[in-house]
């Protein structure tokens, strides 16, 4: 649910009536998931008139990306080595023994 809210608020601010609507859940419930976004930096919300607009936070989901980036590019070159180690021991498993 919280996925589906980033990605209807990544095309832009809306309400948090139209936010709910494609959901089978209650107001509250959707509020409550609006709460946790909000707390974790990922959505900002305010009044207008009386509605409640929702907007998305890409300064946060810009950290988090690079973040994931960094992370991504981490393990990758972990994962390469690893290959590299594994391929050498298989070479050398293949290898004849003089001692054989």
């Amino acid at each position: 649910t919280r996925r589906a809210i980033l990605q209807r608020l990544a095309r832009g601010e809306t309400t948090v009536n139209e936010l709910a609507e494609p959901f089978d859940t209650s107001l509250p419930a959707i509020s409550k998931h609006l709460r946790v976004l909000e707390s974790a930096g990922l959505i900002r919300r305010r009044t207008v008139g009386r509605h409640r607009v929702c907007t998305i936070s890409t300064a946060t989901m810009d950290g988090a990306a690079n973040w994931i980036e960094q992370t991504k590019q981490f393990w990758n070159e972990q994962l390469d080595s690893l290959a590299e180690y594994l391929k050498r021991e298989m070479e050398n498993e293949n290898e004849p023994r003089i001692n054989d």
